[in-house]
């Protein structure tokens, strides 16, 4: 049974920064699309960041620049390095894992989330 589990998640104050960790148990990080989403209430959850298995990296326009996603296979976790952190960036953060066969998701899994609160 593939298990995500978040971690980093704190209070910060604008400007700061946090890292996030994911940790992949029960398969290999290496074989999932990695991906850090965000949900703050009253909005949709929004896509952050995401790694590949072949390391192409995308990241959404608001953390362009920002933020930067990495994997460490020997770990067999994500991280999500977040910096000059705003107000914005206020909201619950999840990890996502997907699997491809060709190009279609033949599995899914997602972790708990940690939240993350930016304010002075």
């Amino acid at each position: 049974q593939v298990q995500l589990v978040e971690s980093g998640g704190d209070l910060a104050q604008p400007g700061g920064s946090l890292r996030l960790s994911c940790v992949v148990s029960g398969s290999e990080v290496s074989a999932y699309r990695m991906g850090w989403y965000r949900q703050s209430p009253g909005k949709e959850r929004e896509k952050v960041a995401e790694i590949t298995p072949g390391d192409a990296t995308y990241y959404a326009a608001s953390v362009k620049g920002r933020f930067i996603i990495s994997r460490d296979n020997g770990r067999n976790a994500v991280y999500l390095q977040m910096n000059r952190l705003e107000p914005a960036d206020t909201a619950l953060y999840s990890c996502n894992a997907v699997k491809f066969h060709s190009i279609k998701p033949v599995e899914s899994y997602w972790g708990q989330g940690t939240q993350v609160t930016v304010s002075s």
